[in-house]
């Protein structure tokens, strides 16, 4: 097996870390590696925040569904789905006074420029985390920004076409967390299909969450109050409080990005 791809398999969400500050010649080969990542027309449609603060920190791990441990992390990077640079740019090249010029409105950032920088975004999000990887550098993803964006806009100063999409977390493993055994995943054959999508049969769904069932019930007949895996992630994950937060805050940002 060659290097990379011993990076990639053996990688696995870190959330703690040795006391232990990531040097500043390793953090720019992380940050070099990141700015080199596949993006959209070459607009590299993101901004990286990096948060120093220890105040904001800790802000931080209680609007992103209370988790202490970022307020812990060593390296913290917010990343943003910007299309506030370009759209600013256009304006400095005077570009709303020549559509005026030719009878035409000036468009601004709509949906599909959203999900473009979304794209953007995390693609160098993933370029950071696998470049970190591969110091010893582990990382732990928080999707949780995206709640709370009114607190979050006013903490980061953002403007209206700029949307937290990720924030990342990176520290040197502790010995517990490097011995820990990854996470499982499901089955190619449940997620690679060729040339079109196919819906699962229950049988199959039955078959791609057995392990998890077994693993989490283990005999037991009710785990929080749900028979089997399917009800408990719809309540611990889908039907949560931070999820409907996070469905609500997104709304928001939509709302804000298209008003215009």
């Amino acid at each position: 097996m060659n290097q990379v791809m011993d990076v990639l398999l053996k990688r696995k969400s870190i959330r703690a870390y040795e006391d232990r500050e990531i040097e500043p010649e390793v953090k720019a080969q992380i940050l070099h590696a990141t700015l080199r990542a596949p993006t959209a027309g070459n607009q590299m449609l993101y901004s990286i925040v990096e948060v120093t603060d220890q105040t904001i920190k800790n802000t931080l791990a209680k609007t992103c569904d209370n988790q202490p441990f970022i307020a812990r992390a060593p390296l913290v990077w917010l990343f943003l789905a910007d299309y506030q640079r370009w759209f600013d740019y256009f304006l400095a090249c005077g570009v709303e006074q020549a559509c005026a010029e030719k009878g035409l409105p000036l468009r601004k950032p709509e949906e599909g420029d959203l999900f473009l920088a979304c794209c953007d975004a995390l693609i160098a999000a993933q370029q950071a985390v696998i470049a970190a990887e591969s110091f010893g550098i582990g990382s732990c993803y928080i999707g949780d920004i995206m709640e709370q964006y009114e607190t979050h806009r006013e903490l980061f100063n953002l403007p209206k076409y700029v949307f937290p999409i990720a924030l990342l977390c990176f520290g040197y493993l502790t010995q517990q967390q490097s011995e820990r055994p990854q996470s499982p995943r499901f089955a190619e054959q449940f997620v690679v299909f060729e040339n079109q999508y196919r819906r699962l049969s229950n049988p199959e769904l039955e078959e791609m969450f057995r392990e998890r069932q077994k693993l989490v019930f283990s005999g037991r007949e009710y785990v929080e109050g749900s028979v089997n895996f399917g009800q408990l992630m719809y309540w611990r994950k889908f039907s949560a409080d931070f999820s409907v937060e996070m469905s609500r805050s997104v709304r928001v940002i939509l709302k804000e990005w298209l008003n215009t």
